[in-house]
């Protein structure tokens, strides 16, 4: 079923990332990632998989979560893009993940101000965000986005903070 919005940008570049749709040979990569949440390496097949679902999930979403590479070095450190999560197709999540050694330059904060301005793109009047609220650093990264708090919920894994930000 086609959405009433329009489908958001799926190459994105900012002044040192190019964001960029997913192909399969991120899952090596990908996996790296992954296994600094402290939950063990997936296996590559699993992300693989992943890749393939996040493509058709793109396919018929129009929203997407998109690699982030430097633009310098070319090298892959995170993720980052819309989501339905915990929330809707018409109020999606903005989500962003980046390698450890990429934390503290500004790349979270860069890669999510380019994926607000594709959101707004689709014609979307606000987003979400949904972090832990022991995230510091992801809470500050939305803070300096606009986002404001809504609410707090209580899920296995401790308390989660909902934020919204309205677009233009």
């Amino acid at each position: 079923m086609p959405t009433p919005y329009a489908t958001m940008p799926f190459h994105l570049e900012t002044e040192r990332l190019i964001l960029r749709p997913w192909a399969e040979s991120d899952a090596a990569v990908f996996c790296d990632l992954l296994a600094e949440r402290g939950n063990g390496k997936p296996p590559v097949e699993r992300i693989r998989t992943s890749i393939t679902e996040f493509l058709a999930a793109t396919e018929t979403t129009g929203i997407a979560l998109l690699p982030i590479q430097r633009r310098e070095e070319g090298d892959f450190i995170g993720y980052c893009g819309l989501i339905i999560g915990r929330t809707t197709l018409e109020e999606p999540e903005i989500a962003y993940e980046l390698f450890r050694h990429a934390h503290g330059r500004g790349y979270a904060t860069e890669a999510a101000g380019a994926v607000l301005e594709a959101a707004a793109t689709t014609g979307r009047t606000r987003l979400w965000s949904t972090v832990g609220t022991w995230n510091t650093p992801s809470l500050r990264v939305l803070e300096k986005l606009g986002f404001h708090r809504d609410r707090a919920s209580m899920e296995e894994s401790g308390e989660v903070a909902w934020l919204t930000r309205s677009l233009p």
